[in-house]
């Protein structure tokens, strides 16, 4: 029960409709065990006793009771399937707001196919057996205990006989569910990673055609698929072993009273009716009990989709919310104070200090894997620093309300998402209100008018899945002209140009001047060319600032910054050198 308890929350406030769902499944219980004992007088009285008249009047209850009954069963399978709905949809709102609540950090280790599965196939077996497999459970007991009771009414040696089969039933029961719950878990946990490999095939489909690993892909899949097939056949063996012991138990208890009612007939200790009635009982217990099985399995099941479902909701938020929050207006002052940031135990940032005013712009510059991105990541708190404090406007920026922070401070990644919709809703998509002309301004400034209105339908052009069909380029404008949009005051440009021409990326440089204007800008770029109207440029080396200056004193130094330089430029002055060579050949005299 500790999972159920755990989750109680999302339950209790529609624990009115299983109460009431319980209540008329009581009631057709009751309902339904009127049979055996209108069998009963009917073979006592009628048959036995030539009553005829009574046949009729018998024949009518049973008709009242099954109509009731009906109605009964139909109000208890309602009642029990809004109970779980409603459960289930406000699961599934909160999964959904906790995936979008966790930081980046939490994405470093899950897999998008497993959240898959568990939103899907986990959340759907626990609302089925809140719908049904609850109502099943507790009709079972209902008819054993009802059943019982009726049955020790009418014979107590008899009932006493059946009985004495019980306590193997549980036994059986139980050491079944105690080995269906891991094997559910694990199947739960394959069914997730066969998920995981079917997405991330289908992402990168491209990829996978361009090196021609289709064969490598289709024998991963099948890899994973021979788990989850066997994960489903050591349950289904569990299952073989289980169904002939309930099989045996059942018969047994048939067996047991054909013979022992059978000798009380005989010796005038039980009238026939009794015995007919009796075995019409047993019937209604042994069908509900040859379904324990599928009971524990529904049971089982759930506790194991609701332990995945937990993992989510119960999983600790990097990025954590202060009791009392700053909102306002950002002027863009942004400092970084002694800042260290640690992921899963390696340094990745060592003592970052520096200070950007509203209106500069810094530049940072840096060999793969230095550490840049991880310094910009820190403003809009995708990441929290390890020790040391991020400043915004002089506020801590665990200090700001992370909706208000977030929603004044636009990065464009170098990997741009687009939407599976029109180009103009995802470049509206951080200002929804916005009208098409402001839209075709903010594409202009990011030079995407040129290339959307050559398309037949322009900015209702519908974009393919993550803006398949467009360039990198061109995908890169689109997220540009989205972030020029939502007017941050804090522009964050994480290598938002490398899918661009050098021409088309000079373009850019000169229309961002203006929307630069006013609003602290940082920009990451592997290209010096990007960098050189910068305020200051930041060196970064292993996690540390190496140099910083502009463009003109970084060069007179001799650092990784004039390393990088000479790298870049090292083949421009080669090709350069070449053509000059070349014209001198061709043209000694030098007309």
């Amino acid at each position: 029960m500790t999972v159920f308890g755990r989750l109680r929350s999302y339950y209790q406030p529609y624990l009115r409709y299983l109460w009431f769902s319980l209540t008329t499944l009581g009631l057709a219980t009751a309902l339904g065990l009127i049979y055996p004992y209108v069998l009963k007088l009917i073979i006592d009285r009628v048959v036995i006793g030539h009553a005829y008249g009574n046949l009729f009047p018998y024949l009518a209850v049973i008709a009242a009771a099954a109509l009731a009954k009906g109605v009964c069963n139909f109000a208890q399978q309602y009642l029990g399937q809004v109970f779980g709905i409603n459960t289930a949809y406000r699961l599934r709102n909160d999964l959904y707001r906790k995936l979008n609540m966790q930081s980046f950090s939490y994405y470093d280790h899950v897999h998008t196919g497993d959240l898959m599965s568990r939103l899907t196939a986990d959340l759907d077996a626990f609302r089925q057996f809140l719908a049904f497999g609850l109502n099943n459970f507790v009709s079972f007991l209902l008819l054993t205990v009802f059943g019982l009771g009726l049955m020790f009414s009418m014979n107590v040696k008899l009932t006493l006989a059946v009985i004495c089969l019980m306590p193997v039933l549980a036994y059986v029961a139980v050491r079944f569910d105690n080995k269906l719950w891991p094997a559910y878990i694990s199947v739960r946990q394959k069914l997730g990673r066969l998920n995981t490999s079917v997405q991330e095939n289908i992402m990168g489909v491209r990829t996978v055609k361009s090196f021609a690993r289709e064969d490598h892909e289709v024998r991963r899949f099948g890899e994973r698929n021979d788990e989850y097939f066997l994960s489903n056949i050591r349950t289904a063996n569990l299952w073989k072993n289980y169904f002939p012991y309930m099989e045996l138990i059942g018969n047994l208890e048939v067996a047991v009273v054909l013979l022992v009612g059978g000798y009380f007939v005989a010796a005038r200790q039980m009238p026939l009716g009794d015995l007919v009635a009796f075995f019409s009982i047993l019937w209604y217990i042994i069908q509900p009990m040859s379904q324990l099985g599928y009971l524990l399995n529904t049971w089982t099941q759930s506790q194991a989709a609701g332990l995945r479902l937990l993992e989510i909701l119960e999983a600790p938020q990097a990025v954590d919310s202060p009791s009392e929050v700053y909102e306002g207006e950002l002027q863009g002052h942004v400092v970084f104070r002694n800042v260290n940031l640690v992921h899963e135990g390696n340094p990745v940032l060592r003592s970052i200090d520096f200070e950007v005013l509203p209106g500069r712009t810094v530049a940072l510059l840096g060999l793969t894997g230095a550490g840049k991105s991880s310094i910009v990541n820190l403003i809009p708190r995708f990441y929290d620093a390890t020790s040391g404090q991020v400043l915004v406007d002089g506020v801590d920026v665990r200090e700001w309300d992370l909706q208000a922070l977030r929603r004044q401070v636009a990065v464009v990644f170098q990997e741009s998402f687009l939407f599976s919709t029109t180009i103009f809703a995802n470049i509206a998509y951080g200002h929804p209100d916005a009208s098409m002309e402001d839209v075709q301004r903010a594409a202009e400034l990011a030079h995407a008018a040129e290339f959307i209105d050559q398309l037949p339908q322009g900015y209702e052009t519908l974009v393919g899945e993550r803006g398949l069909g467009l360039s990198g380029g061109q995908k890169q404008r689109i997220a540009l002209a989205r972030a020029i949009l939502a007017d941050p005051r804090i522009l964050i440009l994480d290598d938002a140009t490398s899918a661009v021409d050098m021409e088309t990326e000079f373009e850019i440089g000169q229309a961002l001047q203006d929307v630069m204007r006013g609003r602290a800008t940082f920009v990451i770029a592997h290209r010096i060319s990007s960098l050189k109207r910068a305020d200051q440029i930041l060196v970064i080396d292993e996690g540390r600032i190496v140099q910083r200056g502009t463009h003109d004193q970084l060069l007179r130094e001799d650092g990784l910054y004039r390393v990088i330089f000479d790298m870049q430029f090292r083949d421009h002055d080669s090709f350069a050198d070449g053509m000059a060579a070349s014209a001198a050949e061709l043209d000694p005299a030098g007309t």
